[in-house]
């Protein structure tokens, strides 16, 4: 794919983004299982709030989230490293631009992904 100076500058900085929202996600986590030491079980610290254990849980998400972007993110460098970039996993043919311009670490064309999509 041309533009690969492009695509690495711009999953480097993506990278970045997200190793920061780890960071700061983990950090309010930890700071969070610190003040749940001192909460009683039942949880419910200020009845008009948010209770320790939904904030855990949309923080765990967060971090959840935030590392699998993460790892998105270094297979779509080790793919630019090994020159298959922007061909899909699934078929074997080009990513479409816009695709990748929208989704930078897509790794399947959007028929692919489609079908790799686990059905609910």
């Amino acid at each position: 794919m041309d533009g690969g100076d492009e695509m690495r500058r711009l999953l480097l900085e993506m990278r970045e983004r997200a190793t920061g929202r780890l960071e700061r996600f983990t950090a309010s986590l930890d700071d969070l299982v610190a003040a749940r030491r001192g909460e009683s079980d039942d949880d419910e610290h200020d009845p008009e709030g948010v209770t320790l254990s939904s904030e855990w849980s949309r923080l765990a998400g967060l971090v959840d989230g935030a590392r699998a972007e993460l790892s998105q993110l270094d297979e779509a460098l080790l793919r630019l490293d090994a020159g298959s970039y922007g061909v899909c996993l699934g078929c074997g043919e080009r990513i479409p631009l816009a695709r990748l311009e929208a989704r930078p670490f897509a790794d399947r064309c959007v028929p692919c992904a489609s079908r790799a999509r686990p059905r609910r």
